[in-house]
């Protein structure tokens, strides 16, 4: 659930650390008197970020407790990333960011927003970026995942689910064996706390904010532990935080099957090109033929030959009937002999994305289930209910295993923040109904829909339809008078 740049950011020098750990002493009078004070009067040094950024993105290290009901004992490092407006009469502000995930390195994203923010907005603010704690510069967590163990949907089968049972159990001991005493301070709460050191550190009364995917769900926490310190709040792709995160996993198919409808009429009509049925009847069957002969013989690609269940995980790219009608064009084709299908981009995430965001889907609720064949019971269902992906979404999680004092209660957002949420129709991650619900968790709030938009992202993946009115928030503070529809370009 995340945005990727495919950057990275360098660590900051040792000196610099090093001058900045001895400036953060806190002297004992003052943390007697407020426990974070060693904290929030930190005087952060800043510098470049990364020669191949621009000049303008600079970066800086700040500490942090890790547990912020013990801020004496231990810390931990966070680092955060700048862009300065240079217009002080327009200034508004600081807008803090956030890409997604969770587990998503956001140093970059200052510098990815600028081209896309226009200069009305960049003039009134300071665009801020952080990775969150146990992320990229932010203390990393690392468990050691292979790459299967880095894949959250896996096809149920009833062979292969005592193997999914010990693939989960042992994400959760390995996590547990090189973590245990960080695991119960990974949270969105916690990294929503992180939010408000980082505002009291820039010297703000109030931020600003612009959170992707994830970062809907971090910044509706933010709001709901801060509201008095919470300003302009844009939720682009956003979930619904009474639905984290089971809750979230289990929502994607539903939408997933309407996107397939959608496709199968899209690809009927245009029969007389990709010939893969002149009814959606038709379509349908072509694409469940191919899923049979792929499991009996994986279809060749440009990368690994797929079988049916690697075909059906691509199941998101069907909210963009046209490229997803190029896909099983393709695929169909290889399968009768033509030349490999282009294999699917690789978009697994590194150890350390994956690491944290298991430490933050498992450890942000209670609710995980820990009896295994609730899980089984659930994908059988699922899969019946939901063909296409049903059984991906609903199987066997690390979740199950997770230490259970590494759990805490879920966050309910339930206030009258003023938020903006703008969200695609048709979006495979945040589907529309996960935006509903955030739109309901946050009374005070408005929200743009694009029908007819396609993809995960709507700002960020810019331009829209949304981005006037969005624009108008950002820099008046003033939302709409009531939700908005435009359509997608």
């Amino acid at each position: 659930m995340a945005a990727r740049s495919g950057r990275t950011i360098p660590a900051l020098t040792l000196g610099a650390a090093t001058a900045l750990l001895a400036a953060l002493t806190p002297a004992p009078a003052s943390a007697a008197d407020d426990p974070l004070r060693p904290y929030t009067t930190q005087q952060p040094r800043w510098e470049r970020c990364d020669t191949e950024q621009p000049a303008t993105l600079e970066c800086a290290t700040i500490a942090a407790p890790l547990d912020y009901a013990d801020p004496a004992g231990r810390r931990i490092d966070l680092t955060i990333s700048r862009i300065r407006t240079d217009d002080t009469r327009r200034r508004h502000g600081v807008l803090l960011m956030n890409p997604g995930g969770p587990g998503s390195p956001g140093l970059s994203m200052p510098a990815d927003m600028a081209q896309i923010l226009p200069a009305q907005v960049r003039e009134r603010y300071d665009l801020v970026g952080f990775d969150p704690r146990g992320v990229g510069r932010s203390s990393p967590l690392t468990c050691g995942l292979t790459e299967d163990e880095r894949t959250v949907l896996h096809p149920y089968h009833d062979a292969t689910f005592p193997k999914d049972v010990q693939r989960a159990r042992t994400v959760a001991d390995k996590c547990r064996a090189k973590a245990a005493d960080v695991l119960p301070h990974l949270t969105t709460r916690n990294t929503a706390r992180d939010m408000d050191l980082i505002r009291a550190v820039l010297g703000e009364r109030k931020i600003s904010y612009f959170g992707f995917s994830y970062g809907t769900y971090l910044g509706s926490v933010y709001t709901q532990l801060f509201p008095r310190r919470s300003d302009r709040i844009v939720l682009d792709s956003a979930v619904d935080p009474a639905l984290a995160w089971r809750g979230t996993l289990l929502a994607w198919p539903a939408r997933a099957e309407l996107a397939f409808t959608r496709w199968s009429e899209w690809a009927a009509e245009r029969d007389a090109t990709h010939h893969l049925g002149a009814t959606p009847a038709a379509v349908r069957r072509t694409f469940w033929d191919l899923i049979a002969h792929a499991d009996r013989t994986p279809v060749p690609t440009t990368g690994a030959a797929l079988d049916g269940d690697a075909i059906r995980a691509e199941y998101r790219a069907f909210v963009h009937p046209a490229a997803a009608t190029d896909r099983i064009t393709a695929l169909k084709a290889a399968a009768a002999g033509g030349p490999p299908a282009p294999a699917a981009p690789d978009e697994l995430p590194g150890d350390n994305e994956m690491s944290a965001a298991w430490a933050v889907f498992c450890g942000d609720t209670r609710t995980w289930p820990r009896d295994p064949e609730q899980y089984r019971r659930d994908a059988r269902r699922e899969r019946a209910r939901h063909p296409l992906a049903g059984d991906l979404a609903a199987g066997i999680q690390p979740c199950a295993f997770w230490p259970t004092e590494a759990r805490e209660d879920a966050t309910t957002v339930d206030n009258t923040a003023g938020a903006l949420i703008v969200q695609n129709e048709w979006d495979p991650q945040a589907t529309l109904d996960l935006a509903h619900g955030m739109h309901r968790a946050l009374h005070g709030s408005r929200m743009i829909t694009v029908t007819g938009g396609e993809g995960h992202g709507v700002i960020v993946a810019g331009p829209s339809c949304a981005d006037t009115p969005a624009l108008h928030y950002l820099t008046t503070g003033n939302l709409p008078a009531t939700d908005l529809t435009c359509p997608a370009a």
